[in-house]
């Protein structure tokens, strides 16, 4: 089942109100006619009580209209023109629009589903919006990826609802299934991020993946454990992040060289001072060494596979290369008027 981003109103609040609406609406007649009541008689020719009075404004509103209460004076009839017939009109359209915002709803859910499978395309599936989930589209959201362009797989309610409100498109279902990953398009993807809360069905989603997609899709999946990390490179993953080993090396950092810990919590905090970025060489560029350049390159990237500032091979810019460089992120500053 797909889910896409939470309107701002629940269809259960909507009926809600129309039904407060209709039942204010017929207290409202009640109240009218009670008031004019000397001006109707029922086919005894008795006068109106309370319960009357109710009966003709629900029978009346509902354009049932036995007949056996009229308006026989002017005023009771000039009341039934200037208000009860408009009050019955009203009364209809509060019932009918319920329908047809029901109807409307799904015709525009259906729409939408339709647009989204024709246009899906180069997204980039999350298979699981626990805490690395989220992370990472944060840090998608921040390198300018859109939001129409994430799709969320998850089984549980809640992290389904977290992400529709997030405003993205959710599949409810275990990415360990194939027909979910088919449901989310997996073949015309451009990158699987697997952030499961478990090792091995980190596994089984790649595996998954891998079948469905023939190695064509590249696929960055997280792993609690060092030793289950091989196992998911065989399995498939491009790239395998040890979340324990990785938290395990920075707390250690954090004792014997503190203030390497300020500066990695720097590049990876958004917004903050300095954050890791990727670019393709220009044109004059080429040739050139690294450490030349303005921008801070501690890196480049050739024909996929990273080259290092150390190697020969890094020691000159050719065409194609992908630098990898440190960027200003602090936010620009707005000058104020003089």
């Amino acid at each position: 089942m797909i889910h896409f981003p939470a309107q701002r109103r629940g269809p259960l609040s909507a009926l809600s109100l129309r039904l407060a609406a209709a039942l204010g609406l017929v207290l409202v007649t009640v109240a009218v006619v009670y008031l004019d009541r000397g001006g109707y008689r029922d086919v005894d020719e008795n006068g109106l009580t309370l319960l009357d009075c109710f009966y003709y404004a629900v029978v009346t509103l509902s354009t049932t209209g036995y007949g056996d209460i009229t308006p026989f004076d002017q005023s009771a009839r000039l009341v039934n023109v200037l208000f009860i017939t408009p009050a019955r009109v009203i009364f209809l359209i509060i019932l009918v629009g319920t329908t047809l915002e029901v109807l409307t709803e799904q015709y525009r859910t259906g729409r939408r589903l339709g647009r989204w499978r024709r246009t899906v395309k180069d997204h980039v599936i999350i298979c699981g919006y626990g805490t690395k989930g989220r992370s990472a589209v944060s840090a998608l959201l921040e390198n300018g990826l859109d939001k129409s362009r994430i799709v969320v797989v998850e089984r549980s309610g809640t992290a389904l609802r977290q992400a529709t409100s997030a405003g993205l498109v959710a599949i409810e279902g275990s990415a360990t299934r194939s027909s979910v990953l088919e449901e989310a398009h997996v073949r015309n993807a451009k990158a699987v991020i697997i952030a499961t809360d478990s090792d091995d069905a980190s596994v089984l989603v790649a595996l998954t993946t891998r079948q469905l997609t023939a190695g064509q899709v590249r696929i960055i999946a997280a792993v609690r454990e060092a030793e289950n990390a091989p196992l998911l490179r065989q399995s498939g993953a491009h790239h395998v992040i040890v979340s324990s080993a990785t938290a395990g090396r920075l707390l250690g950092l954090s004792t014997s060289a503190p203030p390497l810990i300020d500066v990695v919590e720097d590049l990876l905090t958004p917004g903050q001072g300095m954050a890791l970025a990727m670019r393709s060489a220009e044109r004059h560029e080429v040739g050139k060494s690294p450490r030349e350049l303005e921008s801070l390159v501690i890196a480049l990237v050739r024909r996929g596979k990273v080259v290092t500032l150390a190697d020969r091979a890094g020691a000159v810019i050719e065409t194609g290369d992908m630098l990898v460089h440190v960027r200003d992120d602090r936010p620009t500053a707005t000058a104020t008027p003089s």
